[in-house]
């Protein structure tokens, strides 16, 4: 019982952000700061301490993910405005076929959830998929599903996104880890859950497009960058950060080369050239002055500011549960259950997702109340990231902002919506969470 009660304040604290959220329409900003304080008080944490974790769960979470989310945002709004884009949707289909064009956007969902917000990503590939579709005579979201699918786990699963970020951050784990991990997960989960399943669900061929869903607006790709190009550039920080911890493996821990190599390698520097190579290819290169490149950073920046916000006030309520002990608790627990603690992480990230429609604050949320248990049951933490990632990454209810995005841009009914969306996002989940256990067996 000792260890349950503290447990049970934070399933209310959810439940008092699950109404402000629904009933009240808060801000998540707000809504996240009021659960905050709850939980703190309710899990008897000393009045006075309350404000300094606060101040620490806003300022870390702000401080490491910030400069990330900010340049990952420049970098998708410059692929956008210069056609690297749609170079790199074009080419790959070209070089595909239509007999392979769930494959290939498969990999397009994928490529675009890594390198952009999942919304940005979304925008930028429905239209052209749909396109594409009524070019080859298939039913338009025979083709959506696979590149939903791709962009989904692409973006739930590879830094620098912010969740999962935030979970590299978390459990300290090693980044070039989580990529080469996260192939292995992401590969056989998006082919079950954006090929395999468009084959069993039902009426997918006759489901209604929306009037007003235009097929893309054209950019001149004679101007756009080459293909190669629009691929690696939004990939710097990927090969830099893998490229730093293999060399690792080979230098003293103490000398310079091993300090360069990890300035270089580290997630901000790494982003930053990213940006700075950005700026070139995908904009001066691209005819565009330096004023209109900085209005394409201006209006990044600004899009990504809420983002920012309700992540840093979820790393409030993270703080909240760490500092409260509220973690150590669920180790009691778990030591008196016959369950896997990755088994454990997905399913409570799951049930805050389900809750809150957030994927990226379930995934803070949930490394916070699991943190502990990395090291209590010697578990590799970035296994861990990977199942909190799938489980956030999971069915998702009417009022998250992914199944209304999905469900208003195709104009379809929310009972489509299930079908299509909701059971893409259930397979993502479960299969990425088999292939996750899978790899704790083999490791």
């Amino acid at each position: 019982m000792e260890h349950v009660v503290p447990l049970l304040w934070v399933v209310v604290g959810i439940f008092i952000l699950l109404t402000l959220n629904l009933k009240f329409k808060m801000h998540n900003v707000l809504a996240l700061l009021i659960v905050a304080i709850f939980v703190s008080v309710a899990e008897g944490v000393r009045i006075d301490k309350i404000v300094p974790i606060i101040e620490k769960g806003l300022g870390g979470t702000l401080g490491k993910l910030a400069l990330i989310i900010v340049f990952g945002a420049i970098i998708g709004k410059m692929m956008t405005d210069s056609g690297a884009s749609q170079r790199i949707t074009r080419t790959i289909i070209d070089r595909f076929g239509v007999k392979y064009l769930q494959f290939s956007l498969l990999l397009i969902g994928t490529i675009f959830g890594m390198a952009m917000f999942y919304e940005v990503a979304f925008l930028i590939t429905a239209p052209l998929v749909i396109s594409i579709a009524k070019e080859a005579k298939i039913p338009y979201m025979k083709l959506i599903v696979p590149t939903v699918a791709g962009a989904t786990m692409g973006h739930s699963i590879f830094p620098p996104q912010p969740g999962p970020m935030a979970l590299v951050t978390a459990f300290n784990a090693n980044i070039s880890q989580v990529y080469i991990y996260g192939l292995i997960v992401i590969v056989p989960t998006i082919i079950c859950s954006g090929v395999i399943l468009t084959k069993f669900i039902p009426g997918i061929a006759q489901m209604p497009l929306s009037e007003n869903m235009a097929p893309s607006e054209e950019i001149d790709l004679k101007k756009a960058p080459s293909f190669m190009t629009s691929l690696m550039v939004p990939l710097i920080p990927a090969f830099l950060m893998i490229i730093a911890s293999i060399i690792n493996f080979s230098i003293d821990s103490k000398s310079t080369l091993y300090q360069v190599v990890n300035f270089f390698g580290s997630a901000e520097i790494s982003m930053l050239i990213a940006v700075l190579v950005s700026m070139v290819v995908f904009g001066y290169k691209c005819g565009k002055t330096s004023g209109q490149v900085t209005t394409m950073m201006n209006e990044a920046i600004a899009g990504v500011s809420n983002v920012l916000l309700v992540i840093s006030a979820g790393g409030i309520l993270k703080e909240v549960i760490i500092e409260s002990g509220v973690g150590d608790h669920i180790v009691g627990l778990v030591e008196k259950m016959p369950v896997s603690p990755i088994i454990l992480a997905f399913i409570i990230t799951v049930i805050i997702r389900i809750l809150t429609g957030q994927g990226a604050v379930a995934a803070i949320t949930a490394a916070g109340i699991v943190q502990p248990m990395v090291a209590a049951f010697n578990i590799n933490p970035v296994l861990m990231v990977l199942a909190i990632a799938c489980g956030s990454n999971t069915i998702t209810l009417m009022y998250d902002g992914g199944f209304l995005l999905f469900k208003e841009t195709f104009g379809i009914s929310m009972k489509d919506t299930f079908k299509t969306w909701g059971l893409l996002e259930l397979v993502n989940s479960l299969v990425g969470l088999a292939v996750v256990m899978l790899l704790n067996i083999v490791l």
